[in-house]
């Protein structure tokens, strides 16, 4: 699996070390963004969806726990990267899933993003889980995995679902959006006890909320929200047979 990092360091030489370390040894990383300071690391943070940070304890104008302490709920793996041993302990008191001493050791780093990866592996295991047995045991809902664990939709409550390459977003009718990490073959599986309707190769709706279907080679239908959805030729016979 593909992991997101950043690097958080005040030396641009021991992020361009770092950086270049981790595009040739770890090419399950993905670099997405350096941060010289705690201002701009928070910044990187809260604007992407990162699996792991690297992080220099001290830079200016605060340290590695300061800025962990500003993001509050962390949903990443951190890796502390750094010149002076005595911050151990504080690092794993923050939870830290490894701790790299400077000048970094190539065979310790492959080590650490392993550790991570094998956590993130594990996290994703468990999502995939979730989402079946939940769908499955409890009748009308669905969870969707997040970062954070999982959030549980009423399916009465979706509109309908959109493909995204591998991603789906989900339309609930509080004009919310979800995006999900699944296929929308996936969720058009989980939600097959319910009354949804493949009806074009990048949508799912629920027929409970057509309101008008228009004619025409496939034609298209009308959800309550108004949003109009085109309807596959191969595709519309099966969302017929839900009216008939």
């Amino acid at each position: 699996m593909k992991l997101n990092a950043i690097i958080v360091e005040d030396e641009e030489t021991s992020r361009q070390i770092l950086k270049n370390y981790l595009q040739k040894y770890c090419p399950n990383l993905n670099v997405v963004g350096e941060a010289a300071n705690i201002d701009d690391a928070l910044i990187l943070i809260r604007n992407n969806t990162l699996d792991v940070v690297f992080l220099d304890v001290e830079m200016p104008y605060g340290n590695a726990f300061d800025l962990l302490e500003k993001v509050g709920d962390v949903d990443f793996e951190t890796i502390f990267v750094t010149a002076y041993d005595n911050y151990a302990i504080e690092a794993l008191n923050a939870h830290a899933s490894y701790y790299l001493m400077k000048p970094i050791s190539i065979d310790e780093l492959i080590k650490a993003v392993d550790y991570v990866v094998a956590i993130k592996t594990k996290e994703n295991a468990l999502q995939n889980d979730v989402l079946v047995t939940k769908t499955e045991a409890v009748k009308g809902k669905i969870t969707i995995p997040q970062q954070s664990g999982f959030e549980v939709l009423n399916t009465e409550d979706i509109l309908y679902c959109k493909a995204d390459d591998n991603y789906t977003e989900i339309y609930l009718n509080t004009n919310k959006k979800k995006i999900v990490s699944k296929t929308l073959k996936y969720i058009e599986d989980a939600l097959a006890e319910a009354t949804f309707a493949r009806v074009h190769k990048s949508y799912l709706v629920n027929v409970n909320e057509v309101v008008k279907y228009q004619k025409g080679k496939g034609g298209s239908v009308i959800l309550s929200n108004g949003k109009e959805i085109m309807v596959s030729a191969s595709k519309k016979s099966a969302l017929l047979s839900f009216f008939k």
